[in-house]
């Protein structure tokens, strides 16, 4: 994992800046630290702190500079010399933590991490680095918590959601196994390891493990919606309608079964079924997402296009925010409902609309390949 580096320059005290044989040395650590030459800057380093043992920041970019090298001992060393002359100085805890993470001394990192975070809560790069120690040490809770506030501080950070995903997944297996124990024949259980089947796309394991906990409970709601989620992925739409009709008898109030029940009827060829089904989901919650989109496919189906020219433009006219890819179909579906209508400028007008917003979507999903590209391993060594 890569290590930020930071550099502390010399003039934070007065009486070094008299000291020019200091300067010049510091200097030299400097020069060498920028240019990546990590023995040069550590024997730099180290002739600074000759001439001023009291120098914390000499101390602090000795021992980067050894962490470098992989020379922990003497990396802890001097790290540990400059945070008991400074124990405020930033990053000074933050890279003796990372050194003691290196050793195996989980409980010195944490407690040198930990520091860190106190003098600066909003530090992502210490937060992440003491879930990083936390999970070594086998505390899934405590890292997914220091992880989950590393993301809040840096949200597209790569490095942390991936520690912060490890984290999670951890304290889940945790719970499942302690599940496992206290009822191993438990509902629960079974519902679990389908959950985690589907993660694994092992669809065939996860509704077989998803029946057997219908047969142990099979009144509980959501369990049947589960299960239909499931068929639907598999694409056995005639299962998957039964079983999402079934968890409407169980919980006649599950919104995002009727609106999954009238997506599968629709793709069964029942639109008269999509209809009533969406128009009562809208009836209870208006602004449903994707509800409006869906019930104009189906009106379309039916031949009423008066009805899907409304339910379409009402997808275009919502403020409030609306799944892209469901904005660019409104506008297609509405160029060809415009057609039947003959209504030409219209329809052109709303062919338009979707070609530019096509366009604007490609646009945006060839950078984001190119930034993911970027970001490999072969491209960064290459930069190199």
């Amino acid at each position: 994992m890569a290590i930020c580096w930071l550099l502390v320059l010399a003039g934070s005290a007065a009486s070094v800046a008299q000291n020019t044989e200091f300067e010049k040395s510091f200097q030299q650590g400097t020069e060498a630290t920028r240019s990546g030459q990590w023995e040069e800057a550590a024997q730099a380093f180290n002739k600074a702190t000759t001439l001023d043992p009291t120098s914390a920041p000499a101390y602090l970019n000795l021992g980067l500079s050894r962490l470098q090298q992989d020379r922990l001992d003497d990396a802890v060393t001097a790290l540990n010399r400059a945070v008991t002359l400074a124990p405020k100085l930033r990053g000074a805890n933050l890279f003796l933590g990372i050194a003691r993470y290196r050793k195996n001394d989980y409980p010195g990192a944490a407690a040198a991490l930990k520091r860190e975070v106190h003098l600066d809560p909003r530090d992502a790069q210490a937060l992440m680095w003491l879930g990083v120690v936390q999970l070594a040490a086998g505390d899934a809770e405590a890292a997914s918590a220091s992880l989950d506030e590393a993301a809040k501080l840096k949200p597209g950070d790569v490095d942390i959601l991936y520690h912060r995903g490890r984290a999670h997944m951890l304290v889940s297996k945790e719970s499942y196994e302690q599940m496992y124990k206290a009822d191993p024949q438990s509902w629960r259980v079974h519902q679990a390891l389908a959950q985690s089947f589907v993660e694994a796309d092992r669809l065939e394991d996860a509704a077989k493990e998803c029946e057997i906990a219908l047969q142990l409970r099979p009144h509980e709601p959501g369990l049947h919606e589960e299960l239909g989620d499931i068929y639907w992925k598999q694409n056995q739409l005639e299962k998957a309608e039964t079983t999402f009709e079934e968890e409407l008898k169980i919980d006649a109030e599950s919104l995002s079964s009727i609106y999954k029940l009238a997506v599968v009827s629709l793709e069964r060829s029942k639109p008269e079924v999509t209809v009533s089904l969406l128009q009562d989901l809208l009836h209870r919650s208006p602004g449903y997402p994707d509800a409006q989109y869906q019930l104009g496919r189906a009106q379309a189906q039916l031949g009423q296009v008066n009805a899907a020219i409304e339910s379409f433009n009402a997808v275009l006219s919502d403020k409030r925010e609306t799944d892209d890819e469901a904005r660019r179909q409104s506008y297609y579906q509405l160029a060809q409902l415009y057609r039947r209508a003959q209504r030409p400028q219209e329809s052109k007008a709303a062919l338009d609309s979707f070609m530019r917003l096509k366009q604007e979507a490609d646009a945006a999903q060839a950078q984001k390949l190119q930034d993911k590209l970027k970001r490999s391993p072969g491209a960064q060594e290459e930069a190199r």
